[in-house]
């Protein structure tokens, strides 16, 4: 064992048994400030269990390694802290697979460690080893999508190689890492680890946010594009939050801000800039003013297929006469899409505020008419939803559901959708209170997210209302998340639109081949079914609320809002499709209609 330096810890396990590498490793957890690990129970991680016993860090125990990973996505969504998962092998780091992915596609940073086979076993085929063409290989099934996977051969790397993962994590464009370590390592004498390494981000070189502000000053038709990433950015500090900056940018030179899906709320929806989503459930001024934009600053964007209609520049970005200026942190991402003529490979916090200041020296600009614009078509678009919202048809229109959660939750509630109408149709036309929050998984869209991502967010914000809206497609995905919140105590309110279908695919099949197979919940006489799940949620010690009157939706969430404990809303809904003023490829290639 190397001998211990100044800076370097030893955790200590209770009761004087000596330390261990999985004492060491809770120890150093508390150092980083974490607060819960997410995760299972295996026999390759219980000496990891045995000494978090000991420790203020709060063990989040799952039924499936998906709705930990989702938890723990949540949390760090909401945190701006990493979230930490504990797994186990074999199957116990497959379950998680779908979770950790859906957090690194978002760019959330997620400190995975797994429990792995006696490291004397290796090549032997032991229990629960993945291995068939290649033995005791469980981190390449993680490879593709984190940042960083770690295989630890030795007990006196665990504790350097958890620091870089949480640097690894954290720093640079955020994401998922993973700690593969064999569960004999766990149980070896400890060693020493290093302290945390802290480094000050990237802000824009010289010369740059002035070059960017004279761009925006001329321009005729400048916009704005922002990305989940200046979202994360206002969640991780909001103390020195960039959100007012953009703002007074925008507000300076009058400039109309877009989001992608991921970045609803960046800016309050109120706002009379705020134009919007581009892309294929944008509005049709927010797709034709990106068309015909002259300048485009787009902040932390990846400009993601739905968001870019399959970037077909016939329906919202074309950039062969424009100019495209893209700021990211991750350099993979500037000209990944459309040719930028200016790039920058900054903190986009930092980046925003350099440019804020710098257009403060060019004069003021107006465009009243645009403003004009923007509040006719948003207005339009939110009063026909809340239009829809008031009927009294049963089972009840999304839009109804929409209306009568809006009207019945705080303004500071967060909404942690799934995916289908959940996702695309609150993004669209839900408008979205200033202190409210939006949480949904955009790069994986991944059924499933919502349920379990809530508990996460709750334990975050434990005084806050969360609301996870999930379809009944979902829902049934993560039934694990009810029992999670119930042991928790998080007061999560689970509304499920039950349209007995997975209704945004069963529309897509039914417009293009005329019928839907395969699609919808039906029992053996054909029938639609559903289960119970008002029923479910009291089985698990949560409330139920089954709605069957347009009226008592609106009554079921006061309550359970009043109520403060976990609750699942069974609401009956038409399988209504979301309205797609943009484009999306998958429609043509329906129709034999292929892009070259």
């Amino acid at each position: 064992m190397t001998e211990r330096s100044e800076h370097s810890h030893l955790g200590v396990k209770a009761g004087g048994h000596g330390t261990t590498a999985a004492h060491a490793l809770v120890a150093q957890l508390e150092e980083l400030g974490v607060e819960y690990v997410f995760g299972t129970c295996g026999h390759t991680n219980i000496a990891v269990l045995d000494a978090l016993a000991d420790s203020r860090i709060r063990f989040v125990i799952a039924r499936h390694e998906q709705a930990a990973a989702h938890a723990a996505d949540g949390y760090a969504r909401t945190s701006g802290k990493p979230g930490v998962l504990l797994v186990h092998v074999g199957p116990g780091l497959t379950n998680a697979a779908t979770g950790v992915m859906t957090a690194a596609l978002d760019s959330v940073p997620l400190v995975v460690i797994s429990g792995d086979i006696p490291s004397y076993y290796h090549g032997r085929h032991p229990h629960q080893e993945i291995n068939l063409h290649a033995d005791a290989d469980q981190a390449s099934v993680f490879r593709p999508f984190v940042k960083r996977a770690w295989n630890v051969h030795r007990a006196q790397d665990l504790g350097r190689l958890v620091e870089r993962a949480f640097w690894t994590a954290t720093s640079g464009r955020p994401g998922a890492v993973l700690v593969n370590v064999p569960m004999d390592v766990f149980s070896r004498p400890a060693a020493p680890y290093p302290p945390a390494g802290h480094a000050v981000p990237p802000g824009l070189p010289e010369g740059t946010a002035e070059l960017i502000a004279a761009r925006l000053a001329a321009a005729d038709r400048p916009l704005i594009y922002v990305g989940g990433g200046l979202r994360e950015d206002a969640v991780a500090d909001p103390a020195t939050s960039s959100t007012e900056a953009l703002i007074s940018l925008a507000e300076h030179l009058d400039i109309p801000i877009a989001h992608s899906l991921m970045a609803k709320g960046t800016v309050p929806d109120a706002h009379p800039l705020v134009l919007g989503m581009p892309g294929f459930w944008g509005l049709d001024l927010t797709n034709t003013y990106a068309r015909e934009a002259d300048v485009v600053l787009a902040l932390a964007t990846r400009f993601a297929e739905t968001d870019a209609s399959s970037w077909d520049p016939r329906f919202t970005w074309d950039f062969s006469g424009s100019t495209l200026i893209q700021i990211d942190i991750d350099p993979a991402e500037i000209g990944r899409n459309y040719p930028a003529e200016i790039g920058a490979v900054a903190d986009v916090g930092l980046a925003v505020k350099a440019i804020a200041d710098a257009t403060t020296s060019h004069p003021a600009r107006t465009r009243p008419e645009l403003r004009k614009q923007i509040l006719r078509a948003r207005s339009e678009l939110f009063t026909a939803s809340r239009e829809r919202g008031r009927s009294a048809d049963f089972p009840l229109r999304p839009e109804r559901i929409l209306a009568d959660l809006r009207a019945s939750i705080p303004a500071d509630a967060i909404l942690v959708t799934d995916v289908g109408w959940n996702k695309n149709g609150v993004a669209q036309c839900y408008e979205l209170p200033a202190e409210g929050r939006f949480i949904t998984p955009g790069g994986a869209s991944t059924m499933g997210f919502g349920p379990a991502a809530a508990v996460g967010v709750q334990l975050a914000q434990p005084a806050r209302t969360v609301i996870a809206l999930i379809g009944d497609g979902g829902m049934s995905a993560q039934l694990p998340a009810v029992p999670l919140a119930v042991e928790q105590g998080a007061a999560v309110i689970f509304v499920v639109m039950n349209n007995r279908s997975h209704g945004t695919i069963s529309d897509l099949q039914s417009a293009h081949f005329g019928r839907s197979h395969g699609c919808d919940f039906t029992d053996p006489a054909g029938q639609p079914y559903s289960p119970d799940f008002a029923a479910f949620a009291q089985a698990c010690g949560a409330d139920g609320y089954t709605v069957a009157t347009p009226a008592d939706l609106g009554a079921a969430l006061l309550k359970a809002v009043a109520n403060r404990r976990p609750a699942v809303i069974d609401v009956p809904m038409v399988n209504e499709p979301v309205p797609t003023p943009g484009h999306w490829n998958i429609k043509d290639i329906y129709q034999g209609l292929f892009a070259d």
